[in-house]
């Protein structure tokens, strides 16, 4: 596995935690006896990414003193890896000068320059397998889909099919490049949700400068990705395990329990 760097989307302070993150940053919120966030990087590690770069940005100094007292699974020695911490406000400003999904990614054009890497979301929890997974060392950008129920919930992955010859059966390579994403659709176009896990090259830097705020008000990095789909740059590579998000109080009982269900990772 070549790709070795991480972004991790960790800035904002997530107040659908209500009272449980006035204090601290959701992605710190206890799971058992250690923070959420120890668990997502627990399984990046084990998957083989061995530098990880956190932007943060509310109470920046709890995530800097969390990644310097995080220890990682049994295995795996403090020199093995590192733990980078970005403040996102440092370098774009104020929550209300510029914010949203796009931003962590623009935080780190100078640390990544023209590696390929892993984004996600902090708040996020996925398998060891299906992180590794996105690994792949090719010219493409990647995006996890996952079959979900309620797809009109979430941003819908809508797959434009491409065949390529191989000889005289002309057969399909398999691949589904990325057509668009529908954000929440009213009506039903497909159950392949996004699920906020991405491959990016580094041409995904020189797209984040063409994208505008959404209705929202926000820097989006869907718009990021469009923009590479309209290229055809982009490939779904489908989630096989799991997506757990933590977003809300009644969370921490569900992730506290998939981990007694799945198996807990012993630290050092």
């Amino acid at each position: 596995m070549a790709i070795k760097k991480v972004v991790i989307a960790a800035a904002g302070q997530g107040t659908r935690m209500l009272e449980l993150s006035k204090d601290k940053s959701k992605h710190l919120i206890q799971v058992k006896e250690r923070p959420f966030l120890a668990y997502l990087i627990d399984n990046l590690l084990l998957a083989g990414y061995r530098e990880l770069i956190l932007v943060v940005g509310f109470k920046n100094g709890l995530m800097s003193e969390f990644a310097k007292k995080y220890k990682a699974p049994n295995g795996i020695k403090k020199s093995d890896y590192q733990i980078s911490v970005v403040n996102q406000c440092d370098i774009l400003g104020p929550k209300e000068k510029e914010y949203g999904t796009a931003c962590p990614v623009k935080c780190v054009k100078d640390m990544v320059a023209e590696d390929s890497f892993i984004y996600l979301y902090g708040d996020n929890l996925f398998s060891v397998n299906d992180l590794k997974a996105m690994a792949i060392e090719d010219k493409f950008c990647y995006v996890a889909g996952l079959k979900h129920k309620n797809p009109e919930k979430y941003g819908v992955l809508m797959p434009a099919r491409h065949s390529f010859a191989t000889g005289d059966a002309g057969e399909r390579d398999g691949e589904d490049f990325l057509e668009e994403i529908i954000e929440k659709p009213q009506e039903f176009v497909g159950d392949l949700i996004n699920a906020g896990l991405y491959k990016f090259t580094s041409e995904v830097f020189d797209k984040i400068s063409q994208i505008k705020k959404s209705p929202r008000g926000e820097y989006e990095i869907t718009d990021v990705i469009s923009f590479l789909a309209k290229e055809k740059k982009v490939k779904i590579i489908e989630i096989k395990d799991y997506w757990l998000d933590f977003g809300n109080p009644e969370d921490i009982k569900k992730v506290a329990e998939f981990l007694d269900k799945n198996g807990y990772i012993k630290t050092e």
